[in-house]
């Protein structure tokens, strides 16, 4: 895009205005929305994996978070490890929908363990 002369060489008194981020908040919401189907899959899958496997207590326990770290790196990745450009914060990618996800994953840990292990 074509700058005019003028316009590029005079400063702009509100330099320290443009440089806030600002956030849409329907996008926001979109992006938060899709981080939980994303958690809420992935423990689905992770455990009819658990229950395939037959992981039992402690060890179904870590095999979740260990699901829950390779989703985070999957979304994080997914936005090109530029986080602030889509959500607030770190946190949100890393912590958002993990214990909502807990109870799909235990759900279906047992559903899948119940159908090949003791049926």
């Amino acid at each position: 895009m074509a700058v005019h002369e003028d316009s590029a060489q005079k400063k702009k008194s509100s330099d320290a205005l443009d440089e806030i981020p600002t956030f849409n908040v329907e996008n926001m919401q979109n992006n938060t929305r899709i981080i939980n189907y994303s958690r809420t899959f992935m423990s689905i899958i992770g455990g009819v994996i658990a229950g395939i496997f037959g992981f039992n207590g402690l060890m179904g326990g870590i095999f979740y978070f260990v699901v829950m770290a390779i989703t985070t790196a999957g979304l994080a990745a997914k936005t090109g490890f530029s986080v602030h450009s889509y959500f607030d914060s770190w946190n949100q990618i890393v912590f958002d929908g993990i214990l909502g996800g807990l109870l799909s994953f235990v759900l279906f840990w047992t559903f899948a363990y119940d159908i090949v292990h003791i049926f």
